[in-house]
């Protein structure tokens, strides 16, 4: 599979695309008049303790408070040592309290970001946890003897009284220096403990990297064929942040002044999820409703008539919706509750099939998703991690005239000269 990273810079926007064998998998937008929050921290202030909902509101300077959750609140190692146990909010934080947090969700609709006290600062190979005192490893890592080698190779410049997470990358590349990640990360946290102890509150004392080098920091390895990018800076920037961290991939990164999203269909594909109707290419189709709270899609056959029987069409149309669906969460950012209405099938073994082939295909996303199973009415259920806003939440506006729902009334009692 050839993988390929575009990364289209203009006056007021940052533009990621990720592509395998040539199809948009992923896509990030990072607009400079939009403040992007997600793993900044801030000395904030608790605002109003919440012993009801077990969690408290906190003023981190954005327009909306943000939430802070009893389990994000406690300290991390007294939670390892006691994870069932019952922690009280109002034992923890009171209102006034200054707290140094980490926003790990942004501000989507109605709702504040979502921090956390867990701090976590990323680098090539590994995350750092200063509040943390462990050794962790990602999920995507499954080979239990590359686990243990990487284990004991970071044991070794672990720092005292902190955590570590080895990243998948670190399993990627074969050549990797530990040692500088961690400090580089150590004289980073040393930086933001100096700045949380002066000045105004709240503020902000650490931003994350920019969406370029964020890219190539957290996307960028062995497995990614080639990185383009169409503006000079950005393209000396990534080359000086490889020298650093993985010179070994410079040679793969190509400088080309031309609209990327334009000249290679990026555009057309970005558009595409923005619609409610995906074709498949056997003929079927999926429909996609997302909603606040969950996203519901509906697998049909539509043209495809198959060639043998029905059970048979019916069980290659929602194999091929399977794969479509998995990259329709990659590219349009769903997160929340999932659940897909596949065509219905008689055989267990058949839907036992089809799970097994999600769980495969989202492998390949970065976002923790967890297939649930089916439910007793046949739907499939998933949970995808919620951390940025929706494709469409950020290309796309309620429509001021029918106010969203897509329709107007028709009843001649009312106006209905505008349209959508």
């Amino acid at each position: 599979m050839s993988k390929e990273i575009f990364i289209d810079v203009n006056s007021d926007e940052t533009r990621v695309a990720i592509l395998e064998d040539g199809r948009l998998v992923e896509v990030y937008i990072e607009n400079e008049n939009i403040s992007k929050t997600v793993g900044n921290i801030y000395v904030g202030k608790v605002s109003r303790v919440l012993p009801g909902m077990q969690a408290a509101f906190v003023d981190i300077g954005l327009s909306k408070n943000a939430f802070l959750y009893v389990r994000d609140a406690v300290c991390e190692d007294e939670y390892i040592k006691n994870p069932k146990g019952e922690f009280k909010i109002s034992n923890i934080l009171k209102a006034g309290q200054e707290i140094v947090v980490q926003v790990i969700k942004e501000e989507i609709g109605t709702k504040g970001a979502r921090v956390t006290t867990h701090l976590t600062l990323p680098g090539r190979y590994l995350i750092l946890l200063p509040t943390g005192d462990y050794i962790g490893i990602s999920r995507r890592i499954e080979d239990e003897e590359i686990k243990e080698k990487l284990r004991e190779e970071v044991l070794k410049v672990k720092p005292d009284n902190m955590g570590l997470i080895i990243r998948t990358i670190a399993s990627i590349e074969d050549t990797h220096n530990f040692s500088d990640d961690v400090k580089f990360l150590t004289n980073l946290w040393s930086d933001i403990l100096k700045k949380s102890k002066k000045g105004n509150v709240p503020r902000c004392i650490y931003k994350d990297m920019s969406a370029i080098l964020k890219t190539v920091r957290d996307c960028f390895s062995l497995s990614i064929d080639k990185l383009t990018i169409n503006n000079k800076e950005g393209y000396e920037s990534i080359l000086e942040f490889l020298e650093f961290t993985a010179p070994s991939l410079k040679h793969k990164v190509h400088y080309n002044c031309v609209d990327l999203f334009k000249k290679y269909d990026i555009d057309y594909y970005i558009n595409q999820a923005l619609n409610k109707k995906v074709w498949l290419k056997c003929g079927g189709y999926l429909i996609i409703e997302e909603t606040e709270a969950l996203t519901v899609i509906d697998v049909n056959t539509g043209k495809f008539i198959g060639k043998n029987d029905l059970e048979d069409t019916i069980l290659k149309t929602n194999l091929e919706a399977v794969k479509e669906i998995a990259i329709q969460l990659r590219v349009r950012d769903i997160g929340g509750i999932v659940i897909v209405d596949f065509i219905d099938m008689k055989e267990d073994k058949h839907q036992n099939m089809l799970i097994d082939a999600m769980k495969e295909e989202l492998k390949k996303d970065r976002t923790k998703t967890i297939v649930v199973g089916m439910t007793g009415l046949g739907l499939l259920e998933m949970t995808r991690k919620k951390i940025r806003k929706k494709l469409s939440s950020v290309l796309l506006s309620v429509c001021p005239n029918c106010k969203g729902t897509g329709k107007i009334k028709k009843s001649d009692s009312y106006d209905n000269t505008q349209s959508c």
